[in-house]
């Protein structure tokens, strides 16, 4: 089964305070970006990478990402669309049918390893989707107004992360369906589950932090420089 990765790097990074768009912020002299690229590469079971991008970022990530750290496996570079769900879906319809299985990751995770990357991917060719995800440690509230209206089940509640992983003809038509009728939603595995299909989960790690904030940006760099 050939296995293609989707690196959703269209992202403005507005949160993060600067000027560049997050996932080319370097860590090490190294753009983020490329942190994730090398990962997915050295990923035995992808086949190939396509590449999300802002609009007129192409030659950047052409001569500053691709040619100069020498990343093999990406065949497509695309521009993205207003949001992380219209990039995705652009993203989607250009996967060859050759690929039985899409790889979803968020550019800017770039602590994801190579042994949860290739656990989720195998419990996604055998289950058809499957995501990662940890449990949250602390009391989770329902909130509203500023006051507490519930106090959640704390052992049935996970935070997910990518790489999220399905069958290709299962999340374009999760994507399609999600397009016609007007159906947004916070990460893809929340469409494949409005078509009813069980998304099955992989027990992540907590150093897999998607970067949003400083904050997140300074402990990504510490994580990555004591990381070999």
């Amino acid at each position: 089964m050939r296995v293609c990765a989707i690196i959703a790097a269209a992202g403005q990074g507005q949160r993060i305070g600067s000027s560049i768009n997050k996932q080319f912020l370097e860590i090490e002299n190294k753009p983020i970006l490329v942190y994730t690229l090398e990962k997915f590469c050295q990923c035995t079971l992808i086949d190939s990478i396509i590449i999300v991008i802002p609009k007129d970022w192409y030659r950047y990530v052409t001569e500053n990402i691709i040619d100069k750290f020498e990343i093999t496996k990406v065949n497509k570079i695309i521009s993205g669309g207003e949001t992380r769900q219209e990039s995705v879906y652009i993203a989607l319809k250009a996967v060859d049918e050759q690929y039985s299985t899409v790889v979803i990751h968020d550019a800017v995770r770039p602590l994801i390893t190579l042994d949860l990357l290739n656990k989720v991917i195998i419990t996604g060719q055998q289950t058809g989707a499957a995501v990662l995800a940890v449990p949250v440690q602390e009391s989770v509230k329902k909130v509203s107004d500023n006051q507490i209206e519930q106090t959640l089940t704390r052992d049935s509640v996970w935070l997910v992360q990518t790489p999220q992983v399905f069958k290709r003809d299962l999340i374009f038509h999760a994507y399609q369906q999600a397009f016609f009728n007007c159906i947004t939603a916070t990460d893809d595995s929340e469409l494949v589950e409005y078509l009813g299909c069980p998304v099955h989960v992989v027990k992540g790690s907590r150093t897999n932090i998607k970067i949003t904030g400083p904050e997140d940006l300074d402990l990504a760099g510490f994580l990555l420089r004591n990381s070999n």
